[in-house]
């Protein structure tokens, strides 16, 4: 496969790793950017950028035949499709097919299986990868009710075709059920297209874990460890870790080699996650779901193990064989990340665009940050609100959960609320410096933290 020439088909951050990634390998970068990103950062930083169309997304980043137009129309022979947007869609590696356009990331039948929650639950199962109790589809609340008296209350009514913790409602008991399978539908259809739900056995003291995973067109398949992302608000990951801190060695052995068997078991190429839940009662895990792009968090696991993720996608895709074997992924020290938004704490976390008037991130040995702000830089109303990702690395938790809030202190930004204030108060609570925390802990706390933001 030809790759010298990519399309950058998204915005922000991810745009800007993409764009250094490619430049690292000497690969010319074209960014595609709306009437809002004219001047963004990605649009100085490529070797040219193209206009895809009006700022809101549904007339820009979220038009597939726009988006190959544009790398046809300029010479690409590749298209990355960083993350959200399109990055999940297999239409989009379709049409870039169609139009002999290389697609960084799966095959259109990778995305199409494991998209699809319910076969990515079978595909597992057949791959003796242990699944979450749970059912098939349920037609309507009726049944669901039939169901969820087999497996158990409580119980989450998830959709189908949802992902990256969308989709999803708690139901504690049968009361609920009604009303809550037909919100759930409702907000399925809009939010996917499909209305398709299914039941899961709730896990009241679970913990996120992922393992990232690396595929060839050779069939081969490595993983480069797991991440702990169980600190979530409103089920969007806000702090993520590598490698996860709390599992025993025999634990992470085992989920490691589970999401490698499961990669393998579809031919899966490219850079994935496979996600699990963890019991912290049990020491049981659980497949979730996969996703099949790059993830928000993968800078962790890049930092502990030295492999630049987004450099192995682009090899991939030009057809070569993974240049690392199982035995050359060594995790050294700890590595945190913290997700910087534009939004208010103290107002409940409402986003807040606008202009950056002082942007001083932090600076020193262990400390990466990835962005596209800078100092002047005015955050659109259009898209999602994050600026920027903290990375830190240290030689053990307690280390890097040491530089990462003293790199917190010292970022200073203006014009606009950010996170940061929330963050530091989740950082110096001794709960999650102990680690005795579960997907539920950060929701329990919010009220107090955003409170301590405001103070």
């Amino acid at each position: 496969m030809s790759v010298t020439r990519v399309l950058v088909a998204n915005r922000g951050e991810i745009a800007v790793r993409v764009i250094k990634a490619c430049r690292s390998l000497g690969i010319e970068t074209v960014a595609a950017v709306s009437e809002a990103d004219r001047d963004s950062l990605p649009a100085r930083l490529a070797d040219r950028a193209v206009c895809i169309g009006p700022a809101r997304s549904f007339e820009s980043y979220l038009q597939a035949g726009a988006l190959v137009a544009a790398a046809a129309g300029t010479g690409c022979d590749a298209l990355h499709p960083g993350y959200g947007f399109l990055a999940e869609r297999a239409e989009l590696a379709e049409l870039c097919a169609e139009h002999h356009i290389t697609f960084i990331g799966p095959t259109a039948e990778n995305i199409r299986r494991m998209g699809d929650k319910l076969e990515a639950r079978r595909i597992a199962a057949a791959a003796g990868v242990p699944t979450v109790p749970g059912s098939e589809r349920a037609k309507n609340a009726v049944e669901a009710e039939a169901l969820a008296a087999k497996i158990g209350y409580p119980i989450l009514l998830k959709a189908a075709a949802g992902g990256g913790g969308r989709g999803i409602k708690l139901v504690r008991d049968a009361a609920e059920l009604h009303g809550t399978f037909a919100t759930a539908a409702a907000e399925a259809r809009a939010a996917f297209g499909d209305d398709t739900l299914y039941l899961e056995r709730y896990i009241a003291n679970a913990r996120h874990i992922e393992v990232q995973v690396l595929g060839d067109a050779f069939g081969h398949v490595i993983h480069l460890g797991e991440r702990d992302c169980s600190l979530q608000r409103r089920h969007q990951k806000v702090i993520e870790e590598a490698p996860a801190y709390a599992v025993s060695p025999g634990v992470r052995s085992r989920i490691c080699k589970a999401a490698a068997t499961l990669a393998r078991s579809i031919g899966y190429r490219n850079a994935g996650t496979v996600e699990f839940i963890f019991d912290a009662d049990t020491d049981d895990f659980f497949f979730l779901e996969m996703n099949t792009r790059i993830q928000v968090e993968h800078p962790v696991t890049e930092m502990v193990t030295g492999v630049d993720l987004v450099a192995q996608q682009l090899m991939i895709a030009r057809g070569q064989p993974l240049a690392l074997k199982q035995s050359d992924v060594r995790v050294r020290g700890h590595a945190v990340e913290c997700r910087i938004n534009a939004e208010s704490p103290r107002h409940g976390f409402r986003p807040c665009p606008g202009r950056i008037t002082k942007w001083e991130p932090p600076q020193g040995a262990g400390i990466r940050l990835d962005t596209h702000c800078y100092g002047g830089y005015v955050v659109p109303p259009f898209y999602d609100s994050l600026l920027a990702k903290l990375i830190v690395h240290g030689s053990d938790r307690g280390d890097a959960t040491a530089r990462a809030r003293r790199a917190l202190a010292s970022f200073e930004v203006a014009g606009i609320d950010t996170g940061i204030p929330f963050l530091q108060a989740v950082m110096d609570d001794p709960d999650y410096l102990a680690g005795r925390v579960n997907t539920r802990w950060l929701e329990e706390k919010l009220e107090a933290y955003a409170a301590a933001a405001a103070a």
